[in-house]
């Protein structure tokens, strides 16, 4: 069945750059948008909108049978759930398929398998997928977890079964840090999770954290778009991340890479989906989980390989054959994402609010804004911080991080306090240029990433933003045309 209308049940720019490839591909698009999200560019550029009131998220963009209902009465095919929200919510998944709806993405059955951390390492060992040593038994008692981590040799990492984002997460250095953190960590898990049970893992010592992109297809075709570097963290939320992963060998790569697609075609896997890995310094890599959805860094992917996924993942989901062999697909050039977030690194990255004045337009060849937002928005605290995301290509690693570093200048967000000038210090360092970067390499090189005092260049530049971003509103305000008309405001948003 060929897709000829999709309700994309996200907001801001992910449910931008879906809207973008659908409507090349000649398929009209219907979104959806809480009160408080009325002005955005989501709400504002679809060929349908439709508003889900006020509330709490559960009555917004969490609610299910809204959406739907929203998507049947629009006479949508399809369903996109985005990343976040509901792109990995197994019953939504199931009610969009038993209401006659496409779901964008893989079975409720791929979704509860990989979701369950516990259950996907047990799935993956009958196919001999390389796991980090641990324990992920059903029995949860304090006495037999202790026993379990002990046997394993400190330090050991306890994880939430059901958990993500590090909630349910504990790193325990000593055996008699262990109790506490297994209550601990179980005890956030249940709350978190509404599911306390754990499993232990041996901690891996300055790892890095290596991803790779899958797409599969409903006839058995299970394919990799190469792999991207995802060491730069804060608090297990990824900041930066890059492809082709520096300082690794075609050979290691091509391993994981394969390693990876091996998952896919065990589970019979259908869409675009993402297995994380753990790179030890000794070479050897294991398993870490899946993330059954697309993923907020897929444009590197994209910029790589000359791939568009979203493209991808509609043709799979209508049906179709993927268009090209693992052959087809190659990386050049290399590409780095920043996410940019309304937050102060300076403050303890404490949430930051307030109108956004001017965005700012990257001016170089390759280099790719994705943002939900438009000058003159306000960012509030009901969602996450992400307000964008800068992504550039360049020939080589050391021009791509030139360009970035350039292009972070020119995309101010001016009104709100970011994490811009953070994002800088980051790549600017001398390891994370060398390529030795690791999962703590935020925390390891805090005292050198703090705020340093500007320069004579740096005060002049922001000086001449500010003039320019002042000059551009009182232009703007005595312009006769309607600005609420958002073909008036486009020059504030790029995707």
């Amino acid at each position: 069945m060929k897709i000829k209308k999709i309700l994309v049940a996200n907001r801001g720019e992910i449910a931008l750059r879906v809207l973008k490839t659908a409507k090349e591909m000649g398929i009209k698009v219907v979104t959806v948008f809480a009160e408080d999200d009325k002005n955005l560019p989501h709400a504002l550029f679809a060929d349908e909108s439709y508003p889900l009131g006020s509330g709490a998220l559960s009555e917004t963009y969490l609610n299910k049978s809204k959406l739907v209902d929203i998507a049947k009465r629009c006479g949508a095919d399809a369903i996109h759930p985005g990343y976040g929200f509901l792109s990995e919510n197994a019953d939504f998944a199931s009610m969009v398929e038993s209401n006659g709806l496409i779901f964008i993405g893989p079975t409720a059955a791929s979704i509860i398998l990989m979701g369950d951390k516990i259950g996907s390492k047990n799935a993956l060992e009958k196919i001999n997928i390389p796991m980090i040593p641990g324990y992920h038994g059903d029995d949860q008692s304090e006495e037999n977890l202790a026993i379990q981590a002990k046997k394993i040799g400190f330090p050991v990492l306890i994880k939430a079964s059901a958990g993500g984002g590090g909630k349910g997460m504990r790193i325990v250095h000593q055996e008699s840090e262990l109790l506490e953190s297994i209550r601990g960590a179980k005890s956030e898990a249940l709350k978190s999770f509404s599911n306390d049970k754990v499993l232990i893992e041996r901690y891996v010592i300055n790892p890095r954290h290596i991803e790779v992109q899958l797409m599969s297809d409903t006839h058995g075709k299970h394919l990799h778009f190469f792999e991207r570097e995802c060491s730069i963290q804060r608090r297990y939320q990824k900041v930066i991340e890059e492809t082709p992963a520096p300082n690794l060998s075609d050979e290691l790569r091509l391993k994981i890479c394969e390693t990876a697609v091996q998952i896919s075609s065990g589970i019979n896997y259908r869409g675009a989906g993402t297995i994380e890995f753990i790179l030890a310094p000794d070479g050897k890599f294991y398993f870490l989980e899946m993330n059954t959805r697309l993923q907020v860094e897929h444009p590197v992917t994209e910029m790589v390989t000359g791939s568009d996924l979203v493209k991808c993942q509609i043709l799979v989901a209508q049906g179709d054959h993927l268009p090209f062999l693992q052959s087809d697909i190659k990386q050049k050039g290399q590409a780095i994402e920043c996410r940019i977030y309304a937050e102060d690194p300076d403050n303890n990255f404490m949430p930051t609010i307030g109108k956004i004045d001017s965005i700012g337009v990257p001016t170089l060849r390759d280099v790719r804004l994705d943002c939900g937002f438009l000058d003159g928005t306000e960012v509030g605290v009901n969602y996450d911080p992400m307000l964008a995301k800068l992504v550039v290509w360049g020939e080589k690693r050391e021009i791509a991080i030139s360009k970035t570093i350039h292009s972070l200048d020119e995309v101010l967000f001016l009104g709100v306090k970011t994490n811009r000038d953070y994002l800088k210090r980051i790549l600017g360092h001398k390891d994370f240029i060398a390529g030795h970067t690791h999962t703590h390499f935020i925390p390891d090189h805090k005292e050198e990433l703090g705020p340093k005092e500007l320069s004579h260049a740096d005060l002049s530049a922001l000086i001449a933003a500010v003039s320019f971003s002042q000059n551009k509103k009182n232009h703007l305000s005595s312009n006769t045309q309607n600005l609420s008309n958002p073909w008036t405001t486009l020059s504030g948003f790029r995707n």
